[in-house]
C-alpha cells in the first residue's frame, strides 16, 4: 500500500474522533447531578423520538450495569414490528463524562464516535427521565414500569417541547 492512502486513513480517523459530539457542551438541559449507581438497571422506553433502528420497536426496554472500569454496559432490546416480533439487541457501551454531573454520557455503537447521550431530567425516585441530544433529533422518555399514568405522560410531554423537541414525531411505545 502507499503512503498517502494510509496517510489519508489515518486523518480521517483522526477527524472523525477529534469531532465526536461528546466533547462538545450540551445545548440541552441536563439533571445533574444524576447517581449513576442509582441510574442502573432496567428503563422501559415510554414513547421516543427513534432512531433509525428503533422505528418499529415494540416493548423496547434499555438496561444499564456498570462496568469495573466505570463505563456503562448497555444492552437495548426491543420486539421488531409487533409485540410478539422477532426480538432484536444492541449493546453499545457509555462512558460518563467527568464534566457533565453524572448527566452527560458518550453513547458509543461504533468504535470510535460516541453520540451525546444527556439524562436531561429524572424523577427524585428515579422512576422515570427523559433522555435527550442537544440536536433535538432524538429523545427517550422511559420508566422503571412500562406504562406510567396518563397524566405523568401528558407532563412528560410537555417537559420534552419545553426542550424544544417537536413532539409530533414522539412515537409512544406499544408494551
Amino acid at each position: 500500500m502507499r503512503p498517502l492512502p494510509i496517510v489519508l486513513l489515518l486523518a480521517a480517523v483522526m477527524a472523525t474522533t477529534a469531532c465526536r459530539s461528546t466533547n462538545v457542551k450540551p445545548t440541552i438541559p441536563t439533571a445533574a447531578p444524576v447517581d449513576v449507581d442509582r441510574f442502573m438497571g432496567d428503563w422501559y422506553v415510554i414513547a421516543h423520538i427513534p432512531s433509525f433502528p428503533e422505528r418499529e420497536a415494540y416493548a423496547a426496554v434499555e438496561s444499564y450495569a456498570k462496568l469495573p472500569d466505570g463505563r456503562i454496559q448497555t444492552t437495548f432490546r426491543f420486539r421488531k414490528g409487533a409485540l410478539d416480533g422477532p426480538e432484536k439487541t444492541m449493546h453499545p457501551v457509555g462512558t460518563v463524562r467527568p464534566d457533565g454531573g453524572g448527566a452527560v454520557w458518550g453513547m458509543q455503537f461504533v468504535w470510535p464516535i460516541q453520540a451525546e447521550y444527556v439524562i436531561a431530567w429524572v424523577d427524585a425516585d428515579y422512576g422515570q427521565t427523559i433522555v435527550g441530544r442537544s440536536k433535538r433529533d432524538y429523545v427517550w422518555l422511559m420508566a422503571r414500569t412500562p406504562q406510567i399514568p396518563e397524566t405523568e405522560y401528558a407532563a412528560r410531554v410537555e417537559q420534552i417541547r419545553a426542550m424544544g423537541y417537536d413532539v409530533s414525531k414522539l412515537r409512544r411505545v406499544p408494551h
